[in-house]
């Protein structure tokens, strides 16, 4: 069941890396917790991507994907 297309896929994978880059090198995010919470976001971005599933489409029923529904 996956709801994410290769551009959604894309964006989030490039965001998620750049945020997991800016919070070791980017000043205001390199301690306390907006370094964690930083990391966090950018893991959640990586692993959507990944997996192809966003779990916050999934109430709203929004698919950027062209895979077609089991009817």
């Amino acid at each position: 069941m996956k709801n994410l297309g290769g551009a959604d896929r894309a964006i989030r994978l490039v965001l998620g890396i750049a945020l997991a880059a800016a919070a070791f090198v980017a000043e205001p995010l390199a301690t306390g917790w907006p370094h964690w919470a930083t990391l966090a976001v950018s893991a959640v971005l990586v692993l959507t991507a990944l997996v192809a599933v966003c779990p916050a489409y999934l109430p709203f029923g929004i698919r950027t994907c062209s895979a077609r529904r089991a009817s």
